[in-house]
């Protein structure tokens, strides 16, 4: 609900805009009260600690993890790490669960090239994350194992817990296919 005031200044007439919980702009915004907010979920956990619903979990005194003290030992660099644009140095400790290899190590290094921040950089990390997907099952089916897609993509529990939405992706799926294959079809008459 938006009011307005005008206001004669100088012989001319202003156009004030208010809202009910900010009064006159001219004046500054007014803070809410405690009722006017009371309807936020979660609102007023800073307040009194009888009124805060996480105080019977909470331990006294509380956790507390001792901090290392003096500088963290830098982990050995067994595989190549891949290290942000925005930090001057490798981090003390560090992942080597999956060192960046084959095309999706390309496309994760060429990401690495770009800021955080950058749209660039994220797009092409989901990118080699995708191929780096398709170049395991290529890596299974060299050492002759031959991937259970269906149960790696959980059909069986979806089947059991989520029939409506397995029908409805497995319908969606069913209707692109057939479109690629009419599309795919009609192209070759």
């Amino acid at each position: 609900m938006e009011h307005h005031d005008h206001h004669q200044h100088d012989g001319a007439a202003a156009h004030v805009h208010t809202h009910p919980l900010q009064g006159d702009m001219a004046e500054g915004p007014r803070r809410p009260t405690r009722d006017e907010l009371a309807h936020i979920e979660g609102w007023g956990a800073d307040l009194d600690r009888k009124n805060r619903p996480a105080i019977p979990m909470e331990r006294m005194p509380a956790r507390f993890i001792h901090p290392h003290e003096g500088q963290l030992p830098q982990q050995p660099e067994t595989v190549e790490i891949l290290v942000s644009t925005e930090r001057p140095g490798i981090t003390p400790i560090f992942g080597t669960a999956q060192p960046p290899k084959g095309l999706s190590g390309m496309i994760r290094r060429a990401a690495y090239k770009w800021a955080e921040n950058d749209l660039r950089r994220w797009l092409m990390l989901l990118a080699a994350d995708r191929v780096n997907v398709v170049e395991g099952i290529g890596e299974d089916l060299v050492h002759g194992k031959v991937p259970n897609v269906l149960a790696e993509m959980g059909i069986k529990a979806e089947w059991e817990h989520n029939r409506a939405g397995l029908v409805k992706k497995a319908v969606i799926a069913g209707a692109v296919l057939g479109t690629a294959v009419y599309l795919m079809r009609r192209r070759e008459r």
